[in-house]
């Protein structure tokens, strides 16, 4: 039990930690406070934060549809460019490719994020209350990683973005398009990787409390008939309230993977097709094949924007395949804990409300999956996305020693 100066302690060091310090945070504010600075910079993050609510904020709101409409204006002249300006010319078809799926399904993750924008304050906000509860060990724990990957990955887009405006050979217009909207596809993955983040902890705090009330079922008190009643009467309210926690926070995750799904699809296919060409364009490079008309300092250049990105988006990936299967196994340790409480039950009682906890976990189990439109974020899909990054990459080259053949 805390004392009332502990629980005051607590409650002022919630309150401090509302002034954001890095690595320290203190609630879910503080804790997405990066995430939702550096939105708000790319100007797509149209909310008011209050004390303990989100709101749409008009004029933010206003901000964030000019530079929708700005984003996909500048999408379509950008592909209008790259297939038409004397500037792309001679470029083989595999690199058109590459470059308007880069561009077109980019384009298709800002409309998507545009048009869930209200569901998405209510995703927050639901977020923020099942989340207030969280000791502040947790959040400290999180803001490691989460302060940490949304700054690095932010200042490596600047820095890339700042040696592509330097070396590459494209139009200023498109190297300056080409990293906001790279920045803007990072902001929206590391949103939704916090969030499971934090959804990861709910379901551990759950599953924690699980465990300790049902040791405490089992220490040894006194056999008087009154005590044992009352005894299994607040076990009962706590399994119910403990059932009801995860029952919202499987809500929250359902309503999670309905807001970003079409955007994880997008973003899947973006990262595919931009890992598998930057390796066949590495490996072209180092073999001095089809890039003869480039100066050595254009083709170190180009050599070294295309490892950076294939890392880039390499750890990217990993990271968000990691957050979803570790939600998904927390998830998971809750079926365990239930079913090792039934086989060590006794009382009828307990163990039907066990079964009704059961059943619940059992009728929602495929809720607690990470996906999107049926794409289930795990690590079979990362193993799935290398391999064929590989066949593919195969395929290429093979293509490409055809062609080279045909030509001799």
């Amino acid at each position: 039990m805390f004392s009332q100066s502990q629980f005051q302690g607590q409650v002022e060091d919630r309150k401090e930690g509302r002034r954001w310090r890095l690595f320290h945070a203190t609630d879910f504010q503080s804790l997405m406070y990066p995430c939702f600075m550096f939105c708000r910079i790319l100007g797509i993050f149209p909310y008011r934060i209050n004390a303990s609510s989100y709101e749409t904020s008009q004029p933010y709101y206003i901000l964030w549809t000019v530079v929708m409409c700005v984003i996909c204006f500048c999408t379509l002249l950008t592909v209008q460019v790259v297939n038409n300006s004397v500037l792309f010319e001679g470029r083989s078809l595999r690199r058109t490719f590459e470059i308007n799926a880069f561009y077109i399904f980019s384009g298709f993750i800002v409309v998507f994020t545009y048009v869930w924008d209200r569901p998405r304050i209510r995703l927050l906000q639901t977020i923020l209350n099942i989340s207030s509860g969280l000791p502040l060990e947790t959040y400290r724990k999180q803001s490691m990683l989460i302060h940490a990957k949304d700054i690095i990955g932010f200042i490596f887009i600047l820095i890339q973005g700042s040696f592509n405006l330097l070396y590459l050979e494209y139009p200023p217009f498109v190297k300056v398009f080409s990293m906001y909207i790279t920045m803007f596809v990072l902001q929206i993955d590391m949103l939704y990787m916090n969030c499971i983040c934090v959804l990861k902890a709910c379901l551990k705090r759950v599953n924690d409390s699980l465990v300790n009330l049902l040791v405490m079922k089992d220490k040894p008190y006194s056999f008087r008939c009154i005590y044992y009643q009352q005894k299994n009467f607040f076990l009962l309210m706590e399994l119910k309230a403990l059932k009801k926690q995860y029952l919202i926070v499987n809500d929250t995750v359902r309503m999670l993977n309905i807001i970003f799904s079409l955007h994880l699809l997008a973003s899947t296919v973006v990262t595919f097709a931009r890992i598998t060409f930057f390796l066949y364009y590495c490996i072209v490079l180092w073999q001095d094949i089809l890039y003869f008309q480039l100066t050595t300092l254009q083709k170190q250049s180009s050599y070294i924007f295309f490892i950076t990105s294939i890392l880039f988006y390499f750890i990217k990936t990993a990271l968000l395949v990691w957050a979803c299967e570790t939600g998904k196994n927390q998830a998971n340790k809750i079926d365990v804990t239930i079913h090792d409480a039934l086989n060590n039950s006794n009382d009828e009682q307990i163990k039907d409300e066990l079964q009704l906890f059961s059943l619940q976990i059992l009728h929602n189990k495929r809720r607690n999956i990470f996906c999107a439109k049926g794409l289930n974020m795990d690590a079979p899909l990362f193993a799935a996305l290398i391999g064929n990054i590989i066949s593919y990459l195969l395929i290429l080259i093979q293509i490409l020693k055809m062609s080279i053949s045909c030509n001799e």
